[in-house]
């Protein structure tokens, strides 16, 4: 089986509303994330995504892609669009347009973990329904908000149809595997670790641990 290191972004550039601390850690400056993606160059087993759908989504990080021939899976949460800070409705058809993959988020991005029936609808289902109008496409892959996941969940997201789910545990993944453990790149998150995750991976040691959390995970 392919194994594959995926990386995960948020916001880049300039923060633009009010957020929390554990978000703002995950805003990158544009020259830290310019710099991760010229690692990026070349290592064809490592695939991006991108998360919440900023507006940085389309001014930023889309730009740095295309200049070095990345594509990514850009994961939006349908209920904040044409919200200030947010993509606009024609801002996904134009991610799109530019040859990158749009996925759900959810609605107005919250855990989904703990969510009643008639709320985790809405965040699997209503929203994967919305996404596909805007794109004229099916929408068949879903990232995990704040990473978070129980087997409720995943039976929701097997019940809704999605091809691929998205986590945030770390590590490698089987490109094959239905769950796809993503690492999310911060702003305290040094050069050299990103490197050595491309080049080598967490490790024996640290792989075993993130699999073990994730069954872990799994059966809650």
């Amino acid at each position: 089986m392919s194994r594959v290191t995926i990386l995960n972004f948020h916001g880049v550039g300039p923060v633009t509303r009010t957020i929390s601390d554990g978000e703002r850690e995950c805003w990158l400056e544009r020259d830290h994330f310019e710099s991760v993606l010229d690692l990026v160059v070349g290592q064809s087993h490592v695939r991006l995504t991108v998360d919440d759908g900023n507006a940085s989504d389309l001014e930023f990080i889309q730009p740095a892609f295309a200049r070095r021939g990345l594509r990514g899976i850009f994961f939006v949460c349908s209920g904040l669009l044409d919200q200030a800070t947010f993509l606009r409705t024609a801002s996904v058809r134009e991610l799109q347009a530019q040859g990158m993959t749009i996925g759900c988020h959810g609605a107005i991005h919250q855990p989904w973990r703990g969510l009643n029936p008639q709320q985790l609808q809405v965040e699997l289902a209503a929203s994967r329904t919305a996404l596909e109008k805007i794109c004229g496409k099916s929408v068949d892959q879903a990232a995990c908000p704040f990473g978070s996941y129980d087997r409720t969940v995943l039976r929701g997201l097997r019940a809704t149809g999605y091809a691929k789910v998205y986590t945030s545990d770390g590590g490698t993944a089987n490109e094959s595997d239905w769950i796809n453990p993503r690492t999310t790149i911060t702003r305290s998150m040094p050069l050299a670790e990103v490197q050595a995750l491309i080049l080598r991976g967490p490790g024996t040691l640290r792989q075993a641990s993130i699999s073990a959390k994730r069954i872990l995970k799994e059966m809650r």
